[in-house]
């Protein structure tokens, strides 16, 4: 078998294979013989047909799938002998196959990228420092307790905060439009239930009051009937209601489980949760300062194939976040280029991630495996039932095991670069300021 390879633009490469005429000879003739044992022909008892007559009937179709074997193997043959690690399926063609005559033909394929030098040393990350303090307990307190308010009707005139009922119609041009009526809407104001307008307009309304509002739909709004066009909203308050917070007692805390309505039990939990939070979103912005980094510090080439590949992963995802169907979700109405950026990124950090594991020899820690599990199970019902379904199935332990792998490759950067620790406060941890 001949080989040889030449460096076309980019990744690209075009693998040129010649397989000797003999290989394929004695390989059609070996499965002529063996067909000769079991195919059936009139006029002759099965196992005695002669090979002559099984070669007229079947030689032609016999020789075609020899060579689409001998190509098959040959190509992963020549891509071990040539050393060469292909992204992606090969685009096989030039196929020379005229019998008595050697076998040749092309395979053009992507192969995957090399970082020469792997930049780790000359990273620069800053580490947030965050502490929660006494402010941000009763911050979250207060958050609490909000989420968990009530209704109090009363008379004075509406603010925000408050919680209108509201009966409205509106009209673009004159002319009632689908979906612009409606009768005892609550609407809380500043909630963002409706255009910003829509509810300023409501602010200083009384009890039947009625008043004309103008609110002007964005260019980019769902509804494409009314997208970009100004309409008169006609709103009538039939009631309002004021915010009523839960007091902290011990009501309020076994609405957070604390059978017994013990306060400090409830305090301790909160807090414990919210250092949790800040944990988790401590190592996510830790994460992704490290990714973003390491693309930044060592340029690499995504092969096509493996972005085209990430960018039907990104379609399905987003069809599953916005309930639809993936088949509806096809190129004309969702072009590559929306997920393009993205597809491409993932890819990149994906073969960056797994030079930094071959290069620095990094071999994925089981304990750290066992601590992941026991952490995720904690937080369930019935923790040995999740310690059994990670413990006992292979697929879930799997993915689980790589994100295990992906952090100790941040933390191995992490131990590499140059660190600097800066303090910050737990909000804008939480609101992704930093």
């Amino acid at each position: 078998m001949q080989v040889s390879i030449e460096t076309l633009e980019g990744l690209e490469r075009r693998m040129t294979v010649q397989i000797p005429s003999e290989q394929v000879t004695e390989a059609v003739e070996k499965k002529l013989k063996d067909l000769s044992k079991t195919v059936r022909i009139d006029g002759f008892r099965p196992g005695k047909v002669p090979l002559k007559v099984v070669q007229q009937k079947y030689g032609v179709p016999v020789r075609q799938e020899v060579i689409g074997d001998v190509i098959e193997s040959s190509y992963q043959e020549a891509l071990v002998q040539e050393q060469v690690r292909p992204a992606g399926v090969p685009s096989i063609d030039s196929i020379s196959s005229e019998e008595k005559e050697d076998v040749s033909y092309t395979a053009t394929f992507e192969v995957y990228p090399e970082v020469e030098d792997l930049q780790l040393e000359s990273i620069e990350i800053e580490k947030p420092l965050v502490e929660i303090t006494d402010q941000d307990f009763e911050a979250m307190l207060q958050k609490l307790r909000e989420q968990r308010k009530g209704w109090k009707e009363t008379r004075a005139a509406a603010k925000k905060g408050f919680q209108v009922m509201v009966d409205f119609e509106g009209r673009i041009d004159g002319e009632l439009f689908e979906g612009g009526a409606g009768k005892d809407m609550p609407i809380e104001i500043g909630a963002g239930q409706m255009l910003p307008e829509f509810e300023s307009g409501l602010e200083g309304i009384k009890v039947n009051e009625e008043r004309l509002v103008e609110v002007n739909f964005p260019e980019e709004y769902h509804g494409e009937d009314v997208a970009g066009k100004k309409a008169e909203f006609t709103l009538k308050a039939s009631k309002i209601s004021k915010p009523e917070l839960p007091e902290i007692d011990a009501e309020f805390a076994k609405a957070f489980g604390i059978e017994d309505g013990d306060l400090d039990k409830m305090r301790s939990d909160i807090r414990a949760n919210m250092e949790k939070e800040k944990n988790d979103r401590l190592k996510s912005h830790l994460k992704n300062a490290v990714m973003t980094k390491l693309l930044a510090k060592n340029s690499i080439i995504a092969p096509s194939a493996m972005v085209t590949g990430e960018i039907k992963s990104l379609r399905v995802q987003a069809a599953e976040r916005m309930n639809k169907d993936p088949a509806s979700m096809d190129e004309a109405s969702f072009p590559n280029e929306l997920f393009a950026e993205e597809a491409t990124r993932r890819v990149q950090l994906g073969l960056l991630i797994a030079e930094v594991i071959r290069k620095e020899e990094i071999k994925l820690d089981q304990a750290k495996v066992e601590s992941a599990i026991e952490e995720m199970a904690v937080s369930y019902e019935q923790p040995d039932q999740v310690l059994n379904y990670y413990r006992q199935n292979k697929q879930a332990r799997s993915g689980l095991e790589s994100m295990v792998l992906e952090d100790q490759v941040v933390g191995h950067i992490l131990d590499k670069a140059s660190v600097t620790e800066k303090t910050a406060n737990f909000d804008d941890l939480m609101n992704g300021k930093l």
